[in-house]
Protein backbone atom coordinates (compact mmCIF):
# COMPACT_ATOMS: atom_id res chain seq x y z
CA UNK A 1 0.00 0.00 0.00
CA UNK A 2 1.40 3.60 -1.13
CA UNK A 3 2.27 5.88 1.80
CA UNK A 4 0.98 8.95 2.55
CA UNK A 5 2.00 11.86 4.31
CA UNK A 6 5.09 11.44 6.60
CA UNK A 7 8.63 13.27 5.37
CA UNK A 8 9.09 14.92 2.33
CA UNK A 9 10.39 12.54 -0.41
CA UNK A 10 13.11 13.55 -3.02
CA UNK A 11 11.20 15.27 -5.75
CA UNK A 12 11.87 14.89 -9.55
CA UNK A 13 9.91 15.87 -12.56
CA UNK A 14 7.17 13.11 -13.76
CA UNK A 15 7.95 12.32 -17.25
CA UNK A 16 8.97 9.14 -18.71
CA UNK A 17 11.60 7.43 -20.25
CA UNK A 18 13.73 8.19 -23.68
CA UNK A 19 13.20 4.17 -24.16
CA UNK A 20 10.05 3.16 -22.95
CA UNK A 21 9.42 0.28 -25.01
CA UNK A 22 12.86 -1.38 -23.55
CA UNK A 23 13.53 -4.03 -21.06
CA UNK A 24 14.86 -2.30 -18.32
CA UNK A 25 17.93 -4.11 -16.35
CA UNK A 26 20.67 -2.88 -13.94
CA UNK A 27 23.87 -3.05 -16.53
CA UNK A 28 24.46 -2.83 -19.89
CA UNK A 29 26.67 -5.86 -19.73
CA UNK A 30 24.16 -7.69 -18.30
CA UNK A 31 21.47 -6.84 -21.61
CA UNK A 32 24.32 -8.79 -23.37
CA UNK A 33 24.02 -11.98 -21.14
CA UNK A 34 20.30 -11.81 -21.39
CA UNK A 35 20.99 -11.82 -25.35
CA UNK A 36 23.16 -14.55 -25.15
CA UNK A 37 21.26 -16.50 -22.58
CA UNK A 38 17.75 -15.98 -24.23
CA UNK A 39 19.30 -16.58 -28.40
CA UNK A 40 21.68 -19.65 -26.91
CA UNK A 41 24.56 -18.49 -29.63
CA UNK A 42 27.39 -20.83 -28.89
CA UNK A 43 30.38 -18.56 -30.67
CA UNK A 44 29.73 -14.33 -30.77
CA UNK A 45 32.66 -12.07 -33.09
CA UNK A 46 33.80 -9.28 -30.47
CA UNK A 47 35.90 -6.01 -31.75
CA UNK A 48 38.97 -5.74 -29.93
CA UNK A 49 38.23 -2.36 -28.92
CA UNK A 50 35.45 -2.67 -26.57
CA UNK A 51 35.35 -2.27 -22.96
CA UNK A 52 36.03 -5.18 -20.17
CA UNK A 53 32.63 -5.06 -19.23
CA UNK A 54 31.71 -6.68 -22.53
CA UNK A 55 33.15 -9.40 -22.09
CA UNK A 56 32.13 -10.18 -18.32
CA UNK A 57 29.38 -12.17 -19.49
CA UNK A 58 31.13 -14.91 -21.31
CA UNK A 59 33.51 -15.51 -18.51
CA UNK A 60 30.43 -16.60 -16.17
CA UNK A 61 29.80 -20.06 -15.68
CA UNK A 62 26.44 -20.11 -17.39
CA UNK A 63 28.09 -18.83 -20.43
CA UNK A 64 31.42 -20.57 -20.87
CA UNK A 65 30.60 -22.93 -23.59
CA UNK A 66 29.77 -19.67 -25.16
CA UNK A 67 33.01 -18.85 -27.49
CA UNK A 68 34.13 -15.28 -28.72
CA UNK A 69 36.53 -14.38 -31.98
CA UNK A 70 37.71 -11.32 -31.97
CA UNK A 71 38.18 -8.92 -34.96
CA UNK A 72 39.89 -5.83 -35.69
CA UNK A 73 38.61 -2.43 -36.90
CA UNK A 74 40.09 0.18 -39.54
CA UNK A 75 40.63 3.72 -38.98
CA UNK A 76 37.02 4.67 -39.89
CA UNK A 77 36.10 2.60 -37.03
CA UNK A 78 34.31 -0.17 -38.56
CA UNK A 79 35.24 -3.87 -38.80
CA UNK A 80 38.41 -4.46 -40.70
CA UNK A 81 37.07 -7.98 -41.24
CA UNK A 82 33.16 -9.14 -42.34
CA UNK A 83 33.16 -13.19 -41.77
CA UNK A 84 30.30 -14.96 -42.49
CA UNK A 85 28.35 -16.61 -39.98
CA UNK A 86 27.64 -20.29 -39.63
CA UNK A 87 24.56 -21.47 -37.24
CA UNK A 88 24.60 -20.28 -33.28
CA UNK A 89 27.21 -17.10 -34.05
CA UNK A 90 26.25 -13.52 -34.05
CA UNK A 91 28.23 -10.97 -34.53
CA UNK A 92 29.14 -7.66 -32.12
CA UNK A 93 29.34 -4.42 -32.70
CA UNK A 94 30.26 -1.38 -30.74
CA UNK A 95 28.51 2.31 -31.95
CA UNK A 96 31.69 4.27 -30.97
CA UNK A 97 31.72 7.51 -29.17
CA UNK A 98 27.79 7.40 -31.06
CA UNK A 99 28.75 8.51 -34.20
CA UNK A 100 28.83 5.19 -35.98
CA UNK A 101 25.04 4.67 -36.99
CA UNK A 102 25.26 4.61 -40.72
CA UNK A 103 27.58 1.39 -40.36
CA UNK A 104 25.11 -0.24 -37.87
CA UNK A 105 22.37 -0.13 -40.18
CA UNK A 106 25.16 -1.14 -42.76
CA UNK A 107 25.36 -4.03 -40.74
CA UNK A 108 22.06 -4.83 -40.58
CA UNK A 109 21.72 -5.29 -44.03
CA UNK A 110 24.37 -8.28 -43.43
CA UNK A 111 23.63 -10.22 -40.23
CA UNK A 112 20.11 -9.18 -40.05
CA UNK A 113 18.80 -10.52 -36.96
CA UNK A 114 22.31 -12.69 -35.80
CA UNK A 115 23.56 -8.79 -35.19
CA UNK A 116 24.04 -7.32 -31.93
CA UNK A 117 24.69 -3.88 -31.08
CA UNK A 118 26.21 -1.94 -27.95
CA UNK A 119 24.75 1.00 -28.23
CA UNK A 120 26.06 1.77 -24.68
CA UNK A 121 28.10 4.97 -26.12
CA UNK A 122 25.06 5.79 -28.56
CA UNK A 123 21.92 6.40 -26.46
CA UNK A 124 19.68 8.41 -28.69
CA UNK A 125 20.02 6.19 -31.57
CA UNK A 126 17.17 4.61 -31.43
CA UNK A 127 17.26 0.15 -32.52
CA UNK A 128 16.68 -1.05 -36.05
CA UNK A 129 13.74 -3.44 -36.12
CA UNK A 130 14.63 -7.14 -34.87
CA UNK A 131 17.79 -6.05 -34.08
CA UNK A 132 19.24 -7.04 -30.56
CA UNK A 133 19.95 -3.65 -28.81
CA UNK A 134 21.20 -2.40 -25.42
CA UNK A 135 22.22 1.08 -23.74
CA UNK A 136 24.01 2.26 -21.14
CA UNK A 137 22.14 5.14 -19.36
CA UNK A 138 25.18 5.77 -16.85
CA UNK A 139 27.25 6.97 -19.50
CA UNK A 140 25.11 9.60 -20.55
CA UNK A 141 23.36 11.11 -17.10
CA UNK A 142 24.42 11.00 -13.15
CA UNK A 143 22.68 7.65 -12.54
CA UNK A 144 23.47 4.46 -10.07
CA UNK A 145 22.92 1.60 -12.34
CA UNK A 146 20.61 1.15 -15.33
CA UNK A 147 20.42 0.12 -18.89
CA UNK A 148 18.19 -0.23 -21.73
CA UNK A 149 17.76 -3.66 -23.92
CA UNK A 150 15.83 -4.37 -27.23
CA UNK A 151 15.09 -7.66 -27.95
CA UNK A 152 12.33 -10.41 -28.59
CA UNK A 153 14.09 -13.15 -27.04
CA UNK A 154 12.43 -14.25 -23.67
CA UNK A 155 14.84 -15.34 -21.43
CA UNK A 156 12.36 -17.88 -19.83
CA UNK A 157 13.95 -19.46 -16.96
CA UNK A 158 17.05 -17.21 -15.13
CA UNK A 159 18.61 -19.27 -12.12
CA UNK A 160 15.54 -20.79 -11.72
CA UNK A 161 13.26 -17.60 -10.50
CA UNK A 162 11.78 -14.52 -11.96
CA UNK A 163 14.45 -11.68 -12.49
CA UNK A 164 14.24 -9.26 -9.13
CA UNK A 165 14.41 -5.62 -8.94
CA UNK A 166 17.98 -3.66 -8.24
CA UNK A 167 18.52 -1.79 -5.42
CA UNK A 168 20.47 1.42 -5.86
CA UNK A 169 20.31 3.91 -2.80
CA UNK A 170 23.61 2.84 -1.66
CA UNK A 171 24.90 3.79 -4.99
CA UNK A 172 24.38 7.58 -4.82
CA UNK A 173 27.79 8.75 -2.16
CA UNK A 174 29.61 9.67 -5.71
CA UNK A 175 27.08 11.52 -7.35
CA UNK A 176 25.85 13.36 -3.53
CA UNK A 177 29.28 14.31 -3.25
CA UNK A 178 30.54 15.50 -6.70
CA UNK A 179 26.94 18.17 -5.71
CA UNK A 180 28.59 18.99 -2.19
CA UNK A 181 32.17 18.93 -2.10
CA UNK A 182 33.23 18.69 -6.26
CA UNK A 183 34.09 15.98 -8.64
CA UNK A 184 37.24 15.33 -7.21
CA UNK A 185 35.74 13.95 -3.83
CA UNK A 186 33.61 11.39 -4.97
CA UNK A 187 36.13 10.05 -7.45
CA UNK A 188 37.04 7.31 -5.00
CA UNK A 189 32.95 6.47 -4.36
CA UNK A 190 32.46 6.45 -8.26
CA UNK A 191 35.45 3.44 -8.71
CA UNK A 192 33.44 1.49 -6.09
CA UNK A 193 31.04 1.29 -7.27
CA UNK A 194 32.02 0.63 -10.90
CA UNK A 195 33.89 -2.67 -9.02
CA UNK A 196 30.11 -3.39 -7.16
CA UNK A 197 28.90 -3.48 -10.66
CA UNK A 198 31.18 -5.94 -11.68
CA UNK A 199 29.47 -9.59 -12.00
CA UNK A 200 25.96 -8.14 -10.58
CA UNK A 201 22.97 -11.21 -11.71
CA UNK A 202 20.38 -9.59 -13.96
CA UNK A 203 17.90 -7.64 -12.22
CA UNK A 204 15.67 -5.57 -13.51
CA UNK A 205 16.31 -1.41 -12.94
CA UNK A 206 15.87 -0.21 -9.46
CA UNK A 207 12.86 2.19 -8.83
CA UNK A 208 15.20 5.44 -7.77
CA UNK A 209 16.78 4.97 -11.27
CA UNK A 210 13.53 4.43 -12.89
CA UNK A 211 12.09 7.87 -11.35
CA UNK A 212 15.76 9.69 -11.95
CA UNK A 213 15.36 8.58 -15.93
CA UNK A 214 12.00 9.64 -15.85
CA UNK A 215 12.30 13.04 -15.03
CA UNK A 216 15.09 14.00 -17.54
CA UNK A 217 14.67 16.70 -20.38
CA UNK A 218 16.27 14.40 -23.20
CA UNK A 219 15.38 17.16 -25.88
CA UNK A 220 17.53 19.94 -24.26
CA UNK A 221 20.43 17.07 -23.49
CA UNK A 222 20.02 16.15 -27.36
CA UNK A 223 20.49 19.62 -28.30
CA UNK A 224 23.40 20.23 -25.67
CA UNK A 225 25.24 17.76 -27.01
CA UNK A 226 25.08 18.53 -30.57
CA UNK A 227 26.06 21.82 -29.90
CA UNK A 228 28.81 20.99 -27.81
CA UNK A 229 30.37 18.67 -30.30
CA UNK A 230 29.80 21.15 -33.23
CA UNK A 231 31.98 23.57 -31.35
CA UNK A 232 34.76 21.63 -30.66
CA UNK A 233 34.57 19.70 -34.08
CA UNK A 234 34.61 23.51 -35.52
CA UNK A 235 38.30 24.41 -33.77
CA UNK A 236 39.46 21.01 -33.95
CA UNK A 237 39.68 18.78 -36.66
CA UNK A 238 42.14 20.23 -38.12
CA UNK A 239 44.18 18.27 -35.80
CA UNK A 240 41.67 15.62 -35.22
CA UNK A 241 43.20 12.83 -36.68
CA UNK A 242 40.47 9.88 -36.79
CA UNK A 243 37.63 10.57 -39.30
CA UNK A 244 34.10 10.80 -38.21
CA UNK A 245 30.79 10.97 -38.93
CA UNK A 246 28.10 13.36 -37.94
CA UNK A 247 24.49 14.82 -39.08
CA UNK A 248 22.16 16.36 -37.38
CA UNK A 249 20.67 13.17 -35.70
CA UNK A 250 23.56 11.98 -34.48
CA UNK A 251 24.39 12.91 -30.46
CA UNK A 252 27.12 12.27 -29.73
CA UNK A 253 28.86 10.18 -26.04
CA UNK A 254 31.78 12.55 -26.29
CA UNK A 255 34.20 14.44 -29.05
CA UNK A 256 36.71 11.81 -29.77
CA UNK A 257 39.87 13.50 -30.60
CA UNK A 258 42.77 11.49 -31.84
CA UNK A 259 45.84 13.15 -30.83
CA UNK A 260 49.81 12.36 -32.07
CA UNK A 261 50.74 13.06 -28.11
CA UNK A 262 50.54 10.76 -25.54
CA UNK A 263 51.02 14.43 -22.96
CA UNK A 264 47.54 16.21 -23.77
CA UNK A 265 45.60 14.01 -21.32
CA UNK A 266 47.76 14.34 -18.31
CA UNK A 267 47.72 18.19 -19.54
CA UNK A 268 43.97 18.56 -19.54
CA UNK A 269 43.22 16.46 -16.37
CA UNK A 270 46.18 19.01 -14.58
CA UNK A 271 44.14 21.80 -15.99
CA UNK A 272 41.13 20.24 -14.25
CA UNK A 273 39.33 19.01 -17.73
CA UNK A 274 38.83 15.23 -17.03
CA UNK A 275 39.05 12.96 -19.72
CA UNK A 276 38.76 9.04 -19.12
CA UNK A 277 40.35 6.31 -21.62
CA UNK A 278 38.88 4.01 -23.52
CA UNK A 279 39.86 1.22 -22.53
CA UNK A 280 43.09 -0.04 -20.84
CA UNK A 281 42.08 -3.20 -20.63
CA UNK A 282 42.65 -3.35 -24.55
CA UNK A 283 46.37 -2.97 -24.48
CA UNK A 284 46.40 -7.18 -22.55
CA UNK A 285 45.36 -8.20 -25.84
CA UNK A 286 46.70 -6.07 -28.82
CA UNK A 287 49.93 -5.35 -30.27
CA UNK A 288 51.83 -2.23 -29.82
CA UNK A 289 51.50 -0.98 -33.67
CA UNK A 290 47.71 -1.87 -34.08
CA UNK A 291 45.24 0.66 -34.29
CA UNK A 292 43.39 -0.18 -31.11
CA UNK A 293 46.12 0.20 -28.78
CA UNK A 294 46.67 3.29 -30.47
CA UNK A 295 43.17 4.21 -29.89
CA UNK A 296 44.04 3.40 -25.96
CA UNK A 297 47.45 5.47 -25.92
CA UNK A 298 46.39 8.56 -27.78
CA UNK A 299 42.10 9.46 -28.03
CA UNK A 300 41.10 11.59 -26.07
CA UNK A 301 37.44 11.74 -25.23
CA UNK A 302 37.02 15.24 -24.83
CA UNK A 303 33.67 16.07 -22.59
CA UNK A 304 30.55 17.43 -24.28
CA UNK A 305 27.53 16.32 -22.22
CA UNK A 306 24.74 18.84 -20.99
CA UNK A 307 26.15 20.10 -18.05
CA UNK A 308 28.46 22.35 -20.10
CA UNK A 309 27.94 25.59 -21.96
CA UNK A 310 29.76 27.20 -25.07
CA UNK A 311 32.04 28.69 -22.70
CA UNK A 312 33.29 25.43 -21.23
CA UNK A 313 33.53 24.01 -24.61
CA UNK A 314 35.93 27.48 -25.63
CA UNK A 315 38.02 26.47 -22.62
CA UNK A 316 38.65 23.02 -23.85
CA UNK A 317 39.93 23.98 -27.37
CA UNK A 318 42.35 27.06 -26.18
CA UNK A 319 43.99 24.65 -23.79
CA UNK A 320 43.99 22.06 -26.44
CA UNK A 321 45.19 24.35 -29.08
CA UNK A 322 47.75 25.98 -26.92
CA UNK A 323 49.09 23.27 -25.97
CA UNK A 324 49.01 21.76 -29.90
CA UNK A 325 51.29 24.98 -30.20
CA UNK A 326 53.40 24.38 -27.61
CA UNK A 327 54.14 20.55 -28.55
CA UNK A 328 54.68 21.35 -32.03
CA UNK A 329 57.36 24.32 -31.62
CA UNK A 330 59.41 21.73 -29.32
CA UNK A 331 59.38 19.40 -32.81
CA UNK A 332 57.60 16.59 -30.51
CA UNK A 333 53.94 16.99 -32.09
CA UNK A 334 53.06 17.21 -36.46
CA UNK A 335 49.33 18.91 -36.35
CA UNK A 336 47.68 17.50 -39.16
CA UNK A 337 46.61 20.13 -41.53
Amino acid sequence: MKAIGGYPELELRKGEHYHKDAIKLNTARNCLEYILLARKYRKVYVPYYTCDAVLEPFSKPSLRQTKTEFYHITEELKPALLPELKDGEAFLYTNYFGLMQNTVEGLTEIYGNRLIVDNSQAFFDMPYPRIDTFYSARKFFGIPDGSYLYTDAVLEDYNGSEIETDRSFDRMDALLKRIDLGAESGYGDFQAIEHNLCLQPIKKMSRLTEAILSSIDYEQVKKRRQENYETLNFALAGINSIALEFNEKTVPLCYPLLDASSSLRRYLIAEKIFVPTYWPNVQKYCTENSLEYELVKNLVPLPIDQRYENNDMKRITLKILGEHSNLEKRGILYIKK
